[in-house]
This record gives C-alpha cells, structure tokens and sequence, in this order.
C-alpha cells in the first residue's frame, strides 16, 4: 500500500531551483481517480494507485517541465508479499497525455528507505505497477538475475527473441546503444534526415540518429557506427560517459583509484581517456585484477548489471 498519498499534500520548497531565483515554489503529491485512465493503463497498473504530482509557483498551480531541474520523489511505500519477491520489478509509470502508460527507468523501491523513489523533469500523473519479466534462459540464482529484471520490468531490455534474454552473449555496438538510451530515457529520432550510413532500417535505427545528433557517438569513421560488431570495454564506457555528460547526469563520488594504479592503462586508447579517467575516479569503473581490460568484449549480462549498479 502507499502511504502518505491522501490527506495533506506533501510540499517541497523549489526556491532554488535554476530559474525560480526570488519567487515560491512547491510540489504537491496526491492520490487521484484510477477511472481517468485509458483501460489498457488501468489493466497495467492493477490495484497500485495512481498519483498526481502538480508544482505552485507563487501559489498558481503551473505545468512545470525543465530539463535541468530535475524532482526527486520519495514516497513511502509497503510491497505486497507477491512483490517482496522480485522488488526490482516495482516501477513507477508515467501516464501521458493519450492516457498511456510509459515506464519511468529510474524509479525503484528501496528498501532500506521503505519508499518509491523517482526522479522527472515534468509535471503529470504517475502509477505505481508491478511488472516482473522472466526469461528461460536466466537462472533465478544467477548473479545477473537481479539486473536483467531491473532493465526488463522497464522495457529497457525486451530479450533477444523467443523468450530469451542471452545473457553470455557478447554485446553488440547497436545493441549497447538502444540499452543505454533506453535506460537514461533519451528518445531516438523518429524520420532522421541524417544518420550514420550503416543505421540501415531496424531497431537500433533512430537511436543512432539521436546518438550522432547529440554528441554521444562519432561512429568509427567515415559516417559509420558499425552496429553489428561487438562493443569492447572502452567503447561502452566512452559511450556511457557521452550520453551521461550530455543529460547532465554525470555520476559524483571519489573512489580514491585513478587510472594509472592499473596495469594495462597502456591499452586504453586516446578516445577512451578522457572517460574512463572520470569513470574510474568516481568508481563505475572498477576493473579486475588490477587490469581495466579496456579492448575486452562486454556480455549482455554484465552490460545490464552495469546499468543496474549505476540507478
């Protein structure tokens, strides 16, 4: 059940939140009427409640969107006994202005806290689900178990066909891109007019437009991504580090590591650098055995557990 949803609203000085210098701001949670929603989003939802998260500037509610000033929720929150057994499936969805449901990566439930936690850079309404994703080939044991169902309970992973998520595979540059996107909710271009020559037509398509559009990749020469070939280590963590620098959301911390207490930091290329100096100062990367393994190749297994570790 949710808690803290009904009742007095719960209120969240913005004052100083960039360009609201001099004026009165709040946040406003409340729990309002599943009936407004489209059926196939009450069907998703279920039982959870649906919330709706308003901000006042000068006390005048207000649609409220800025990319640069992101909310922090906290909502107290008790899992049902179903859900305390896969709680990296909790996820928050944001109910957009057709009525759907659209999942917000970001969102879990931490249970050291007790609460649903998110953060967004909009106004709107929000639910509660409970979206457990199994595969056949993914031992409930395993070491990644936890990881693949994060990603998948939010659609960042949807498998590679026929029920199977391939975890020791190795992962593809194309593959690695729409993972990455997807979880960091960087939407890809739809009917790019310029795009990588090898984007071809599929599923990793618009996100490579989106990618050379933003900065996140340069491809590998001559107008080229290559998404087909397998990504290896420095290339996944200079992709990871270009999208994080461009959304803002470069992680902080100091590890006390930097990259010449590492064997082979020979091996890591001019490109690769500048990121993987930041990843390892802040502790993303760790590397093993004292080595970065910068030109090693990456399962999908360990990609989800990377994206896994970083929310």
């Amino acid at each position: 059940m949710l808690a803290g949803a009904t009742g007095q609203p719960e209120t969240t000085d913005l004052a100083q939140t960039t360009d609201l210098a001099r004026r009165t701001a709040g946040i406003t949670i409340a729990r309002i009427d599943e009936t407004r929603l489209l059926n196939a989003a009450r069907a998703t939802m279920g039982a959870h409640p649906l919330l709706s998260l308003t901000v006042t500037l000068d006390g005048k509610e207000t649609d409220w969107s800025n990319p640069d000033a992101p909310i922090a929720v906290r909502i107290p929150y008790t899992p049902s006994a179903e859900e305390l057994k896969s709680p990296e499936s909790i996820i928050i969805w944001y109910i957009d202005g057709n009525g759907q449901a659209v999942s917000v990566p970001n969102g879990h439930y931490d249970p050291v806290t007790g609460a649903l936690t998110f953060s967004t850079t909009h106004t709107g309404d929000y639910a509660v689900a409970y979206n457990p994703v199994t595969f056949s080939d993914m031992a409930v044991d395993s070491w990644y178990h936890k990881a693949v169902s994060f990603i998948a309970a939010r659609g960042i992973t949807n498998g590679t066909g026929s029920g199977k998520y391939s975890p020791d595979s190795n992962l593809t540059r194309g593959q690695f891109i729409v993972l990455m996107m997807r979880a960091y909710g960087i939407d890809e271009d739809n009917n790019p007019t310029d795009n990588f020559s090898d984007a071809g037509n599929t599923y990793y398509t618009g996100y490579l437009a989106a990618a050379k559009r933003l900065g996140i990749s340069k491809g590998v020469g001559d107008n080229r991504y290559a998404p087909e070939t397998v990504i290896i280590r420095q290339e996944m963590f200079t992709l990871l580090y270009n999208a994080l620098k461009v959304i803002g959301q470069l992680p902080d911390g100091d590890s006390d590591k930097s990259m010449a207490g590492f064997s082979d930091v020979d091996s890591v290329l001019p490109y690769a650098q500048e990121a993987m100096t930041y990843l390892v100062k802040v502790g993303v990367v760790s590397g093993d055995s004292n080595m970065l393994l910068p030109t090693a190749t990456a399962t999908r297994a360990q990609v989800a557990q990377v994206l896994y570790n970083l929310f």
